[in-house]
């Protein structure tokens, strides 16, 4: 049997997973690979049984308890993404700190999305802010003068943009997923977002819910500029000739929202 990168990874979650549930059997408390897995799994068989993704994603986050795993995991594991095959198609299941209880208030001020900087003034060393930043595999800046050099200092959005998700479901972008591809059920100027993606830290993402608006900042793709992959709208240097118009397209002619009509007026007055 010929299996793919996907199968083999899928695979690879299963086979962790069910180490882990052994080990959780004979009373052991798991690390992060273990319960990292046994949640993306536990996600992926939800998906597979015809769970919708809210439904996945409850099922993940319902899987482990802190007193589950070993101490400081909880606090290390701050986010799981799984892509899941659901009934409607793949899917990108995105649990941010998955091992606290699915009633925790995540957008409270005491659970910030994103842990402060621990240079930073007012947090206190003893404080939830700091231990976060302490806790075993937390990674650490060496110092001021490395946490604050420009290579590493987050980009200031180029652009600000209304995004409208008209699905039934929660739609996840991530980092540098390019923005102009996203879920075409995401209604947005697609024209404003080619070459473009979020401008938020590497890795994490953000959630559009339901029916719902979210002003978001984009900053332009760097390196050498070449979208391959994602949608496949693109698939090829972002700036050759004719490809943003190409791009465009395509997009409408898939039924991409804000992709229509969108960037004709503005190439017209361009002319």
């Amino acid at each position: 049997m010929r299996l793919g990168p996907t199968e083999r990874d899928r695979l690879l979650i299963f086979g962790t997973a069910e180490l882990a549930r052994a080990r959780r059997a004979r009373g052991l408390r798991l690390n992060v690979p273990e319960a990292t897995a046994l949640i993306a799994d536990t996600v992926c068989e939800a998906a597979r049984d015809g769970l919708r993704l809210a439904e996945a994603i409850a099922a993940g986050r319902a899987a482990l308890a802190p007193d589950d795993v070993l101490p400081g995991v909880a606090d290390v594991l701050t986010e799981i993404q799984v892509e899941a095959v659901f009934e409607d198609g793949s899917r990108l299941a995105v649990l941010p700190f998955p091992l606290r209880s699915p009633d925790f208030p995540l957008h409270s001020p005491d659970f910030p999305l994103h842990s402060p900087d621990p240079t930073a003034d007012g947090v206190a060393a003893g404080s939830p802010e700091g231990a976060r930043h302490t806790a075993p595999g937390a990674v650490l800046p060496a110092g001021p003068e490395e946490a604050t050099d420009a290579a590493y200092a987050p980009r200031a959005a180029a652009l600000s943009l209304p995004v409208r998700n008209t699905a039934a479901v929660p739609v996840s972008v991530t980092s540098h997923f390019h923005f102009f591809e996203a879920n075409p059920r995401l209604e947005f100027d697609r024209a404003a977002a080619y070459g473009m993606r979020l401008a938020v830290p590497a890795g994490s993402s953000v959630c559009f819910d339901p029916g719902g608006t979210h002003t978001v900042g984009l900053v332009p793709l760097g390196g050498d500029r070449t979208a391959i992959g994602f949608a496949g709208l693109v698939d090829g240097p972002l700036d050759a000739p004719g490809a943003r118009t190409e791009a465009l397209r395509r997009a409408a002619a898939c039924g991409y929202l804000g992709a229509a009509g969108s960037d004709a007026h503005r190439e017209e007055g361009e002319a």
